[in-house]
């Protein structure tokens, strides 16, 4: 009789696990993003700056470009300007290898959000603003 309690319980056990951990969710649709991505109007002395101070300047600032980012020094506009221009800049940060090497190097590859920014700022000529 105890035999006959204890399978039942553990049958009424196992259909609660199974029934409350199995599920499909998608992250996106239950936890969606409060934030949206402000690609109007970017500034390359603010929006941009702030995203390769994090990013790219530990290799690419003028005190580290001739050291340990190939000479790029994306702290001038001139640079920053060409690379936009050439398409380096977007191959890069996309992450893509087709004109220009994955970056940063050593670090995550940046959001959507961020790569979107920079392509606004070029897509807008790459203003020195």
């Amino acid at each position: 009789m105890m035999r006959k309690y204890v399978l039942y319980f553990v049958a009424v056990l196992s259909c609660i696990l199974i029934y409350t951990s199995c599920y499909y969710d998608k992250a996106s649709l239950v936890y969606p993003s409060s934030k949206s991505c402000d690609t109007t109007n970017v500034q390359l002395s603010t929006d941009l700056n702030n995203i390769m101070s994090v990013s790219c300047f530990s290799c690419h600032s003028s005190a580290n470009a001739s050291s340990f980012g190939g000479n790029y020094n994306l702290e001038d506009y001139n640079t920053i300007k060409t690379a936009a221009s050439n398409g380096k800049l977007l191959s890069s940060i996309k992450q893509d290898g087709i004109l220009a090497l994955p970056m940063p190097q050593s670090g995550a590859k940046l959001s959507d959000c961020n790569i979107n920014k920079f392509s606004a700022w070029i897509n807008a000529g790459a203003p020195e603003n």
